[in-house]
């Protein structure tokens, strides 16, 4: 399976997404993460620790070393262009789209949405990222508004927790993270990669 991640949006989590979504699908079956983001995170965050479970690789690399994974996921950079967005529809299985649920992101999840419907692909999905905790509402809102609209979007949702934070600081997958919400973050992703596979 090749999943790619995108928005054009930063700040969303799509390394976060990208990460994680690797280290589910590595539990089944050998997993490249290809950096395509022209700020190295997945990579950098790599560096920082005792390394990940999967490989994680340059996009630049992925002809020689794909054939040797089962599954792929691409990292990509913010504001893709419309023919890098065809390109990378084309090239997956599925595009991944992280969404936060806050006036300024949704904006840029809008017009990630325009642009794909434009290509015509529809094998994407919405996953909602840094979702905050009750009572907030804006991430049940925005879910309302994309079913409304008919937006395929995943079931299950990221919560805006400090435990992504330290696991980048420190090079780890959340679930290795000291902090008390490690587990809670980890079995999000899970959920996330559960639907995906």
């Amino acid at each position: 399976m090749i999943i790619t991640v995108t928005s054009y949006k930063g700040g969303v989590g799509k390394t976060t997404t990208a990460v994680h979504l690797a280290a589910y699908l590595q539990a089944m079956a050998p997993t490249l993460l290809l950096d395509g983001d022209q700020t190295k995170n997945a990579t950098a965050w790599s560096q920082r620790g005792p390394g990940f479970p999967f490989r994680v690789a340059s996009i630049d690399q992925a002809a020689k070393l794909a054939r040797n994974f089962s599954h792929i996921v691409i990292d990509t950079g913010q504001r893709p262009s419309l023919d890098d967005l065809r390109a990378a529809a084309e090239g997956c299985d599925l595009l991944i789209i992280p969404a936060v649920p806050a006036s300024l992101d949704t904006d840029g999840l809008g017009q990630t949405i325009r642009a794909l419907q434009e290509i015509g692909t529809t094998a994407y999905r919405v996953l909602l990222t840094k979702v905050p905790p009750p009572p907030e509402k804006e991430g049940a809102e925005l879910r309302a508004l994309l079913t409304e609209q008919g937006i395929p979007i995943l079931r299950a949702e990221i919560p805006r927790l400090k435990a992504f934070e330290k696991a980048a600081a420190t090079g780890q997958i959340v679930k290795e993270a000291d902090d008390r919400n490690a587990g809670r973050a980890w079995d999000a992703y899970a959920a996330a990669g559960k639907e995906i596979a």
